[in-house]
């Protein structure tokens, strides 16, 4: 068994290993906080999401949430504008993120041995700079975003799909994720989920 912290990773019992791209790979997350705050801002509603409540939201698309703070606190953002916004906000701080090493290590042990993909709740576009800022996006023989399915996380179609280029039953598959969205995405799909622990702290945009 390997271990991220206090977690452990079982060596065998799967065919593939399907992982989440931020928060999980990637220690993007107080970017994507960051980005958030600044995306709100622009548009007059700065100082309504707490970092808190963020983390709980991680995974799901842009768009969805900002239709979630709509109905939350009685706005009217548009999804689009704010998804780009946060989107291009996010871009800026790319250089900011860096590799969780155990996860990446994890993978990088995997490598010629076993089928692994990246699941992803954000844009094609946002990802795939994303694993290339960090040098990581030969790693995955798949990289399925939220732009490939109808329904985002904790819908299990990101995971679902996925195991599908694979070429493996999701039963079969091993996914690694921090967010309960994305947790609750692998485990409507059927597949055996290791939560990655994720920060956590008080402070709002």
């Amino acid at each position: 068994m390997a271990s991220i912290g206090s977690i452990s990773l079982p060596q065998n019992g799967y065919d593939a290993v399907i992982f989440d791209c931020d928060g999980t790979l990637v220690d993007s997350m107080p970017a994507h906080f960051e980005a958030w705050c600044e995306a709100l801002a622009i548009h007059g509603a700065g100082g309504i999401f707490k970092e808190d409540v963020f983390f709980a939201m991680g995974g799901r698309p842009t768009r969805d949430i900002v239709v979630e703070l709509n109905d939350e606190y009685d706005l009217k953002l548009d999804p689009a504008a704010v998804a780009f916004a946060k989107r291009e906000s996010f871009l800026k701080r790319i250089k900011s993120v860096t590799l969780i090493d155990e996860v990446a290590d994890f993978a990088r042990s995997l490598r010629g041995k076993v089928p692994m993909a990246v699941a992803s709740g954000g844009s094609r576009m946002v990802v795939e700079k994303t694993l290339c800022a960090v040098g990581i996006s030969d790693w995955f023989d798949e990289v399925v975003t939220a732009d490939d399915v109808k329904e985002g996380k904790p819908a299990p179609d990101i995971y679902l799909h996925a195991a599908r280029l694979l070429a493996v039953t999701p039963a079969r598959c091993l996914a690694l994720e921090d967010a309960p969205a994305g947790i609750l995405s692998a485990q409507n799909a059927g597949m055996q989920v290791i939560a990655v622990p994720s920060p956590l702290s008080s402070s709002q945009c």
